[in-house]
């Protein structure tokens, strides 16, 4: 099976604890974190728990559209 270039794409990860906050203006920001991901193996959205520095704990980062 041929590698294609398409076989990994780029994807960013928002806080999503910031985002239901940023429309109360309670948040300061809002926590992004760029990563790739095989669009194959994870067809559907990625979501993985980082460290989000404006709630200063690790929450659910999901993807989003660029």
């Amino acid at each position: 099976m041929a590698k294609g270039k398409d076989m990994r794409i780029p994807v960013l990860l928002e806080c999503t604890i910031c985002v239901q906050n940023s429309v109360n203006k309670e948040s300061a920001g809002i926590s992004r974190y760029i990563t790739e991901k095989n669009r194959h193996n994870t067809p559907n959205r990625l979501e993985l728990q980082k460290f989000c520095p404006y709630c200063n704990k690790q929450t659910i980062h999901g993807e989003i559209k660029k």
